[in-house]
């Protein structure tokens, strides 16, 4: 059975190939249609990954869902695949399953009159709904009774709703404490495959851009920056993988603090790097580059960056009794 689930991640990456060109993430980024998509991969029932098998999920594990969702930042989707995925895996048995796209809420905020703000929502410009994390509890809120503002940022996806108060929402008890570490280590993944596919860009563009008559990739400096690139890009993926790992249904909150601070730490660098190694080329809204390194930029905020995690880590850190070499070998 385990080497059949292997097939999920082979099966995702088939589907984005076709499905998720960076043609139709254009389109949908400048505010077209993401059904088509959609439906590819939800028809394809890939949103019950982590469902058990009883109810016609996949039932994997955290190890083998990491890749899927490395796929999905490989691939840049353009959509809450990766959120819909782990919120219905915290909603299951506890209410009946919503149908559409569900995100997770990077903040939840209870206003003075009774409102509810959820700022800078991943994909909240698309979403149907979001999940967000009320104490130990759960708040599922439809988008369509909320008041959605744009961050400004172009071609940005990300949201701030407001809902004027809880009347439209949906409480599950459990979970609540869950979403966090969840939602770090989903975007660890998704920075993961983001950043393995900006290096290959390079990489591939460094060896193929010819410059006084050899490529750009047999230069020394240009080597020294590729070697760099790679160190953080490893790195963050092999950071990204460790917060998937254990026999848990959910990631640890230290590993997935681990997690994303390492991947948010790098993927400024990544795209720094890449762009300064591919020059003017890099910044045209032809090449394909900054799709990557716009989202990037911002996941590295989403749900927490290095900053906001390193406190975590290191509170955890300065509350045992191990030394930081202990510390290191027993995460």
């Amino acid at each position: 059975m385990r080497k059949n689930k292997a097939v999920f991640a082979e099966a995702v990456e088939d589907i984005l190939k076709d499905q998720c060109t960076p043609a139709v993430v254009r389109a949908i980024d400048a505010g077209g249609s993401a059904a088509a998509l959609w439906d590819a991969v939800a028809g394809a029932g890939f949103l019950a990954l982590l469902a058990p098998e009883s109810e016609g999920g996949a039932d994997l594990s955290l190890a083998e869902l990491f890749p899927v969702l490395s796929h999905f930042g490989h691939y840049t989707v353009p959509m809450p695949v990766a959120q819909t995925i782990v919120a219905r895996a915290l909603l299951a048995s506890q209410m009946i399953m919503p149908e559409g796209m569900i995100t997770l809420a990077s903040a939840f905020r209870r206003e003075t009159g009774g409102g509810i703000t959820c700022a800078f929502t991943p994909y909240g410009l698309l979403a149907d709904f979001v999940l967000a994390c009320d104490g130990d509890a759960l708040l599922l809120l439809p988008c369509a009774a909320a008041r959605r503002q744009a961050t400004g940022v172009n071609r940005s996806l990300t949201a701030t709703l407001t809902w004027p108060d809880a009347s439209s929402a949906a409480r599950a008890p459990r979970g609540g404490a869950l979403l966090p570490a969840f939602g770090a280590a989903l975007h660890a993944a998704l920075l993961s495959g983001a950043m393995s596919r900006v290096f290959e860009m390079t990489l591939q563009y460094c060896n193929d851009r010819m410059q006084f008559g050899k490529s750009l990739g047999k230069f020394q400096a240009v080597q020294h920056q590729l070697s760099v690139m790679a160190e953080h890009t490893a790195a963050a993926s092999m950071a990204a993988e460790a917060a998937f790992q254990g026999a848990g249904k959910a990631p640890s909150l230290l590993a997935a603090a681990m997690a994303k601070s390492r991947t948010s730490e790098a993927a400024g660098l990544v795209a720094s790097i890449a762009h300064a190694l591919h020059g003017a080329i890099g910044v045209t809204e032809e090449y394909d580059l900054q799709l990557l390194t716009r989202r990037l930029h911002e996941w590295r905020m989403t749900h927490g960056s290095e900053a906001c995690w390193n406190k975590v880590v290191g509170e955890q850190v300065l509350a045992g009794t191990l030394s930081i070499v202990d510390f290191v070998r027993s995460v």
